[in-house]
């Protein structure tokens, strides 16, 4: 496990406080469909992202794209959603949202994402929420944390050449069983 995705786990912050690990793990497979992984975009700083994330989301929920955009980068401006490793996980409180919102992307080029390890982001897992936080959006959380500290799993996805191989990859991970990490590759 990277050290600096570690400290993440075992630092209490607004991300990460309310981590559990007895449950397993099926939120992330709930949520996200193979049209919602997006390989090897073309962006180099955080403004560009939370713009792409904004035609995205706006695209996927008709809500509109200057909220989404604006969402993310406020909820950035409170604490870097980046979790070292060359991971991130942008987030953003939307009003009149129903239901939890999720994209994978990887980027082609590294995005300086103010990381406590100070590494580039490459692997972003990016959230729209409902307006107020639900147990749900903690669950989620909390399963892309432990999905991302898995040094192995971040190295599949940064090699993984197919958006599908990519989806099975994200959509079969479990903290419960290794055999599972390399199902789809």
């Amino acid at each position: 496990m990277c050290d600096a995705v570690k400290a993440a786990l075992q630092t209490p912050s607004p991300v990460f406080r309310c981590l559990t690990y007895a449950t397993p793990m099926t939120t992330l497979a709930s949520l996200l469909q193979p049209d919602q992984v997006i390989l090897d975009i073309a962006v180099d700083n955080k403004t560009a992202l939370f713009d792409l994330l904004g035609d995205h989301f706006a695209k996927s929920t008709g809500l509109n794209k200057a909220n989404i955009t604006a969402s993310f980068a406020a909820r950035e401006k409170v604490i870097s959603t980046a979790l070292g490793c060359g991971v991130a996980i942008p987030h953003g409180r939307i009003k009149n949202l129903r239901d939890t919102q999720g994209v994978f992307l990887r980027a082609k080029s590294g995005l300086a994402f103010d990381a406590p390890d100070g590494e580039n982001v490459h692997l972003i897992f990016a959230m729209l929420v409902p307006e107020h936080a639900t147990q749900t959006h903690l669950n989620l959380l909390s399963e892309l944390a432990q999905m991302f500290s898995d040094e192995d799993f971040r190295a599949r996805l940064m090699h993984v050449s197919d958006v599908a191989l990519a989806h099975q990859l994200l959509k079969n991970w479990s903290p419960y069983a290794a055999s599972e990490h390399s199902s789809a590759v």
